[in-house]
């Protein structure tokens, strides 16, 4: 489904694709034990789990194109030690993407 809405950043070592499908959607919900309009409301409201954002970015990953087996190591050195507030910038527009659709950021064409 390569006509979903798609985050593109820079994480790690390199630009990445992220993309939660339904199937992904299903899965975070499963993970966190929360629905997905609960998780983002929490999210957006700054009120959310540490493994609630490691999930955003693993399932993330793994929606853009990464191995389940990549996806994991990524966040496992990448996100993992990050700052709270940083792992937080890093997923939140990973929910914005699947709750709302691509946003043209300010100033970009």
């Amino acid at each position: 489904m390569a006509d979903l809405p798609t985050h593109r950043q820079f994480f790690g070592d390199a630009e990445r694709d992220f993309r939660l499908n339904a199937d992904l959607v299903t899965e975070l919900e499963r993970k966190t034990g929360a629905g997905i309009g609960g998780l983002s409301r929490r999210m957006f409201a700054g009120e959310f789990a540490h493994h609630e954002l490691l999930e955003v970015v693993r399932l993330g990953l793994i929606g853009g194109g990464e191995s389940p087996a990549v996806s994991a190591s990524l966040v496992a050195v990448y996100a993992a030690p990050l700052p709270v507030m940083e792992l937080y910038a890093l997923a939140l527009p990973v929910i914005e993407t699947v709750m709302f659709g691509s946003v043209q950021k300010e100033g970009a064409e």
